[in-house]
């Protein structure tokens, strides 16, 4: 039987979120052991490249490192890689590792993220089905798209988008089957939907919006995608982008409360003393979501791990970014602040048409979120006056003549 490790530290999952919070720990002084387990053979990576230049480009088929390949061994980080936690008892905060090993912990970070939710319907299963969460994901997407032509890709969110845009410019056919009426429904406004979905028809990208799938259809390999309406879509690639749950199996088995994620409170404590969850998994009490919510960003998960180390550190910082996220198509650049859900009213900034252009969006005169295309100077502006709960004048900011800056 192995002995029992010890340590400080134990970080579960080495995404953005695992990364950032074993870094920051050591950053803010944090002097013991460490651990931060992996459950990929390979060391932490960004994973927005994914869906973009990692797909396009052979001589960047790697992922871009999230530090240096000697950061872990000079921080006195214990990086296991290739190695899943089994099971948690947060009662003797001890944990099973699937080597065989066990490591005792003073403090445990669940920073599992999300998995890919998968088709449902006859021929889910089909080879030649995909879904784009993790580096294996993108190389075997990678491998296919060397020789598939016809290209439908499930969902019209930020990552099914990003993975049209990269096929078309391979020179597939490509196909978006969305459930919704209309692209991007999830996490915008229509006008800012509209703008994407015709810049990907100038593309040449096909769309069936409003529409879902009811099977995969092939022999050996998947062959078209059958829609609703009985419509039949030629593929011989299918890309599945239709959102993540967060992965609460671990925390779920440990008697942790999960409801749509880990439980946290502002400061990322779960409902087990000295166990925190952050990133994609946790759902947190977000002042800017008017209550609880899982958030699915890099910044988040940076923003979250900061906290989390300072709990650890004893200074408990309660949680108020701003939420932001980005996504990148063809030659555009969509950057969003803040959450737009509650919006009462709108103003565009801008050539809606062509861009660069941004969308304000307001609740009973406060500016709660915006969009902005392109316009990353613009972006800061806006940053800041979400973060400040601003009022402003409509008819000021509806005057491209005066900078946003000018109301921060």
């Amino acid at each position: 039987m192995r002995k029992t490790m010890t340590t400080g530290v134990l970080v579960v999952g080495a995404g953005h979120a695992g990364a950032a919070v074993a870094a920051q720990l050591r950053q803010a002084g944090y002097a013991a052991p460490i651990m931060l387990v992996n459950d990929e053979a390979r060391l932490p990576y960004e994973r927005p490249p994914l869906s973009k230049f990692c797909l396009l480009d052979a001589a960047q088929a790697e992922a871009p490192l999230l530090r240096p390949r000697h950061f872990w061994a000079d921080a006195e980080i214990d990086l296991v890689s290739g190695v899943e936690v089994v099971a948690l008892n947060p009662l003797e905060r001890k944990a099973a590792l699937s080597d065989g090993r066990t490591v005792a912990f003073d403090w445990c970070v669940l920073a599992t993220g999300g998995r890919a939710r998968a088709l449902t319907c006859p021929g889910a299963d089909l080879p030649g089905s995909h879904v784009l969460r993790g580096h294996a994901d993108m190389e075997r997407l990678r491998e296919h798209l060397a020789t598939a032509q016809n290209i439908a890709v499930i969902g019209g969110g930020y990552v099914g988008l990003e993975v049209a845009a990269s096929a078309q410019a391979l020179g597939k056919s490509v196909t978006v089957i969305e459930a919704q009426q209309r692209v991007l429904s999830r996490v915008t406004s229509a006008p800012v939907s509209r703008f994407f979905e015709n810049v990907h028809r100038r593309h040449g990208v096909d769309f069936h919006l409003g529409r879902a799938v009811s099977a995969l259809a092939g022999h050996e390999r998947v062959e078209a995608v059958l829609l609703d309406d009985g419509t039949e879509v030629a593929a011989d690639a299918v890309i599945v982008g239709i959102g993540i749950d967060a992965e609460t199996a671990l925390a779920e088995a440990a008697g942790i409360a999960c409801h749509g994620g880990v439980v946290v409170d502002a400061h990322f404590r779960s409902s087990a003393p000295r166990i925190l969850a952050i990133g994609d998994c946790a759902r947190h009490p977000n002042d800017f979501a008017g209550g609880m919510w899982r958030l699915e960003s890099v910044q988040h998960a940076q923003d979250s791990a900061a906290v989390a180390a300072m709990t650890i550190m004893g200074e408990t910082r309660v949680y108020q970014d701003v939420p932001t996220f980005w996504s990148e198509q063809y030659e555009l650049r969509l950057q969003s602040a803040g959450i737009a859900r509650d919006a009462d009213d709108f103003v565009v900034r801008g050539d809606l048409d062509h861009g660069p252009f941004s969308i304000v969006y307001l609740r009973e005169g406060r500016m709660i979120a915006v969009d902005c295309i392109n316009n990353a100077r613009e972006f800061m502006a806006a940053r800041k006056l979400i973060g400040t709960r601003a009022s402003l004048d409509r008819e000021l900011v509806s005057d491209t003549s005066v900078s946003l800056r000018a109301f921060a």
